[in-house]
């Protein structure tokens, strides 16, 4: 270093005065010593004490790290955990045992930062991602000068250690500690693009059944003290659930194909690897979609759909997008089932629930014939118009309901009077789907005859129009006063039953719609 630079006003000292000692969280990257970084090595050889924590055995992964930077003259707060994952006798139980641990520790660093000296905790990776440091930290931050050193985490070490890219372009990484549910850790993975499971160890089986009830683990890789002796790297379905430590992790790599060298992406083309997966949307935007849902449209080397349903799915690098008119569903369902024939996993994207009123059909139909026989079809679920909108206004369907459509493009009108004939007499609140469009104008109206002579001209509508979407808007009015030019085809209508509520809340600026649950005796 020359002169100029030792001297520079801009450097800043290795460890900074004040009239109590300083905390440091120190972040040591992720086990290899060569990977601390320049300020967690100053800081560590000014520091007074070194505290460091430790199971009951003494060792302490966090000290062998550090050890060549360690003095003869600092002053070690050993800070030795009472329980780590076995039972305690503690009143307050395991958490019990571990806050009064903390309480304690922290006092013991506060009487060193009192008498004036300078405290450097040692942490694994980095101090606030998954750190024990974070409990010293939210104990004495705000009654002492602080200062938290970023360590390289274990995510990074991994990704590094496996080669593989863990997100690109718009790709969302989901990190998890494997403790959670394995329902929970299922629905997250099948959402996410990419994922790195943390704190594996005895919660490895867990995590191995959630990847798979996720159908992501042929994806998934593992990574074993990364960056450590006795690193182990590989396929996470080839591991002996018996040989997994806590330092380990399961790692989902982006889902973008390498342009060249690297593992073979999971969504490459292969005979008997082709698949159709209708999914539903929802009645709007990415709000709307269950995890399983996001999880197939990521999954997916096609889309294919309605246009403007297909529109509403985020793109992906080398993700294809086949978007059609709204009036070719066979079509649609029989190109789809041929790209799933040549090892295609498709996609068939679908507004609201696919079974309702949508592709489901179509796509089961045509998969029935004898040369799609052998093509793996699965329907996924989506929040559908009629829940959304009575969602909004409250809760008109609370009881029995029947659920139809206004459109006799591919059935007669008579059918469809006959139908609503038979919910209004049944006195069923209606959730009617397509009452409308520009070609189909006089359906509102005739329909609205038909319910009059069953039910009062009080009765409460729902009109729900682009329920989700930039556009909405929910409304309620009387079944006399239902005006059919109010009426798109983007608007359902949910029309109340004789025991259906409608009041005023907040001095009139809420109106809400139940059904009750109890339906008077006779």
């Amino acid at each position: 270093m020359s002169p100029e630079q030792s001297s520079s006003p801009e450097q800043s000292s290795p460890i900074e005065q004040s009239a109590t000692g300083r905390l440091y969280g120190v972040g040591l990257g992720p086990g290899d010593p060569s990977l601390m970084t320049v300020r967690a090595v100053e800081v560590i050889a000014a520091a007074d004490v070194i505290a460091y924590h430790s199971a009951r055995h003494g060792r302490s992964i966090a000290r062998s790290i550090a050890a060549a930077h360690l003095r003869a003259d600092h002053i070690e707060e050993a800070l030795v955990y009472p329980v780590t994952t076995e039972s305690t006798d503690h009143p307050g139980g395991y958490r019990g045992a571990l806050d009064d641990f903390y309480e304690e520790a922290a006092a013991r660093l506060a009487a060193h930062l009192d008498a004036g000296r300078t405290v450097a905790v040692l942490a694994e990776g980095d101090p606030l991602f998954y750190g024990s440091y974070q409990h010293m930290h939210k104990r004495l931050a705000h009654r002492y000068p602080t200062e938290v050193i970023p360590g390289v985490t274990s995510v990074s070490a991994a990704a590094a250690r496996l080669g593989e890219p863990l997100v690109e372009a718009e790709e969302v990484l989901t990190i998890l500690p494997g403790t959670l549910p394995e329902e929970e850790l299922a629905a997250r993975l099948a959402a996410t693009d990419s994922a790195v499971v943390m704190k594996l160890g005895r919660t490895f089986g867990k995590v191995r059944g959630a990847l798979e009830r996720a159908g992501r683990l042929d994806e998934a890789r593992y990574v074993e003290r990364a960056t450590m002796k006795g690193e182990r790297t590989g396929s996470l379905a080839d591991v002996d659930p018996e040989s997994v430590p806590y330092f380990s992790v399961a790692v989902l790599p982006s889902r973008v194909a390498p342009l060249t060298g690297g593992p073979k992406p999971a969504s490459s083309e292969g005979p008997g690897r082709g698949e159709v997966v209708v999914v539903g949307t929802g009645p709007a935007g990415p709000l709307w979609l269950t995890p399983e849902t996001r999880g197939a449209l990521a999954a997916a080397d096609d889309l294919v759909g309605y246009t403007t349903y297909v529109d509403r799915v985020p793109h992906r690098p080398g993700q294809r997008r086949h978007g059609s008119d709204n009036r070719v569903e066979s079509e649609r369902a029989e190109f789809a089932l041929e790209l799933a024939k040549r090892g295609r996993r498709v996609a068939v994207v679908s507004g609201g629930d696919p079974g309702v009123f949508a592709m489901a059909t179509a796509v089961l139909e045509v998969a029935s014939q004898d040369q799609f026989a052998d093509v793996p079809v699965r329907v996924l679920p989506g929040v559908t118009a009629a829940n959304a909108a009575a969602a909004r206004a409250g809760a008109p369907l609370g009881h029995d309901y029947v659920t139809l459509s206004l459109s006799d493009r591919l059935k007669p009108w008579e059918v469809i009077a006959e139908r609503l004939a038979a919910a209004a007499a049944a006195d069923l609140v209606l959730a009617i789907y397509n009452p409308g469009s520009r070609s189909r104008t006089w359906q509102v109206g005739k329909a609205r005859e038909l319910l009059l002579a069953h039910r009062t001209p009080d009765t409460p509508v729902v009109l729900g129009r682009d329920v989700g979407g930039p556009e909405e808007s929910v409304r309620i009015v009387r079944l006399g006063d239902l005006d059919p030019a109010e009426v798109d085809m983007r608007t359902l209508l949910i029309v109340g039953s004789s025991q259906t509520q409608w009041v005023r809340r907040r001095g009139g600026q809420d109106q809400i719609v139940w059904t009750p649950r109890r339906y008077p005796e006779g």
